[in-house]
């Protein structure tokens, strides 16, 4: 077997957060799987949290300080932010790779492909109404028709 690295505090943190990318999940979850003295420190490190310890780190990640909001993210689709703040979001989906946010933009995408009369009807379902719901679409080439590893 080879040698195996060291895994950080930090990494130990992300890892029960769900905030590293998928690789690496699978690959501490195949550490914990072999080697006891990975689980022991896992165990010591969830111990500190039952007891109310927390790292900058951990807190910034569970309140996803860095994460765009539900509205930025629809105006990022809809390609009408500020260069400054597209170029974050930008950053954010494709470098930091967040999963929270990715999850959310890929739902917001599927929300402006639907056909304008599948929105109506089921708006109309969820909220009660009777009146068809105008939906604005985007062109081709706009942030909404693109995925972030596509650009």
């Amino acid at each position: 077997m080879g040698e195996q690295r060291e895994v950080s505090y930090a990494e130990w943190e992300a890892y029960l957060d769900e905030a590293l990318p998928p690789e690496e999940m699978a690959e501490l979850e195949e550490l914990l799987r072999r080697d006891p003295q990975a689980r022991k420190h896992l165990g010591e490190i969830l111990a500190l949290r039952d007891a109310g310890v927390h790292s900058l780190g951990s807190l910034w990640r569970q309140h996803r300080l860095t994460c765009p909001t539900h509205e930025e993210l629809g105006s990022f689709i809809l390609g009408v932010l500020d260069e400054e703040i597209a170029s974050y979001i930008d950053f954010h989906l494709r470098v930091v790779g967040c999963r929270f946010c990715r999850a959310e933009w890929e739902d917001l995408q599927e929300g402006q492909r639907q056909k304008p009369e599948e929105l109506s009807m089921r708006r109309g379902k969820y909220l009660g109404l009777s009146s068809p719901i105008s939906t604005p679409r985007t062109g081709a080439g706009s942030p909404a028709s693109e995925t972030p590893d596509s650009q």
